[in-house]
């Protein structure tokens, strides 16, 4: 594991970023609101895991159930295209390294319009085939991640599509604004499930729509109270590289197990976000996640390498981050085993 203590968290100076980078929304109400019209938009469990680990008392919000997708990202791309009135006149585009795919096909899906996906060559057959049950046309680009967002963003210029990335870069925001949005769904289960204010809160990240929301949420209702540590793979550090050079960097590096957050460029609203919201960010070896995902799975937590990389940040964070007996954790299960 390595660590980077945020320099940005309670300093005058902000990261340099453009001035047209908006924050992470933290208004629940509206998707709160449209998403309890879904029938399947059933709260998802928050679980006591005290005793998967002596670290800290551990809840883990398990998003394996979500509306029927098996990941806290349904509650984003689904939740912006059912707030649009002409949704069933659209073809939404985007790329997709897991779960964001799913649920703008669902989404696309149930609201009568149409769906289709980019995926690069790394992503698993197996994931396609689940796109495509969902009514999407998949389409294959590049080797990368980023890769295949440059082809969607092009096909939607080339066509007219609705471009619907949960990613921002400058000059697209709105969209992937509205998506973290969706995703505020979660921390107001999180809100009202749990009993105690947690001390230290662990958020996986690829591009960092999921840090950067429940980061800006748990501020909004806990203020400075939890120490937040987003985790990344060490193949793909893009939230941590770009902290450390004080703006937006790219990031190169091998393929990581941790496939859905296997991003190398991060989200702009997500960075901003977290440069203000999060204390620590760190970094975990492939090696490491496979190594908790056992113990996990004894504990009635099975799930991907990407679904539990925070959890087995808090697992292997001994002596770190001011852990101590009398912690409380909060750790996102965000996807199941698949």
């Amino acid at each position: 594991m390595n660590v980077l203590e945020n320099p940005y968290r309670h300093a005058a100076r902000a990261i340099d970023l453009p001035d047209d980078i908006p924050f992470p929304s933290t208004d629940m109400t509206r998707p709160r609101d449209l998403l309890a019209r879904c029938p399947v938009a059933a709260t998802t469990p928050l679980v006591n895991a005290d005793r998967l680990t002596d670290v800290a008392r551990l809840s883990v919000k398990d998003e394996r159930s979500r509306m029927g997708l098996g990941s806290f990202k349904a509650l984003g791309a689904a939740y912006v295209i059912a707030s649009e009135p002409d949704a069933a006149s659209q073809t939404y585009v985007t790329a997709s390294a897991g779960n964001h795919g799913l649920s703008v096909a669902a989404g696309a899906r149930v609201f009568g319009a149409k769906a289709v996906i980019y995926i690069a060559e790394s992503v698993p057959d197996s994931f396609a085939d689940r796109l495509r049950a969902e009514g999407a046309e998949v389409r294959r680009e590049g080797q990368i991640y980023e890769d295949s967002m440059a082809a969607a963003a092009k096909a939607a210029a080339d066509n007219g599509w609705r471009l619907l990335s949960d990613s921002s870069w400058p000059g697209y925001t709105e969209a992937p604004r509205r998506v973290m949005e969706g995703y505020l769904c979660m921390m107001a289960e999180v809100f009202n499930q749990i009993t105690s204010m947690p001390t230290h809160v662990f958020l996986q990240a690829g591009v960092g729509g999921l840090a950067g929301a429940c980061a800006a949420a748990i501020r909004a209702r806990w203020g400075d109270g939890p120490v937040i540590i987003v985790v990344e793979p060490d193949a793909a550090p893009a939230l941590m590289n770009s902290i450390q050079a004080g703006e937006f960097v790219r990031t190169d590096g091998p393929v990581s197990d941790m496939g859905r957050l296997d991003c190398k460029e991060p989200s702009l609203i997500a960075l901003k976000g977290l440069a203000r919201d999060a204390d620590w960010f760190c970094t975990l070896q492939d090696s490491e996640v496979a190594a908790c995902l056992p113990q996990m799975a004894r504990h009635g937590l099975e799930t991907s390498p990407s679904g539990g990389a925070g959890v087995a940040a808090l697992m292997c964070a001994a002596g770190r981050f001011g852990l101590d007996q009398g912690a409380r954790a909060l750790c996102i299960l965000s996807e199941g085993p698949a």
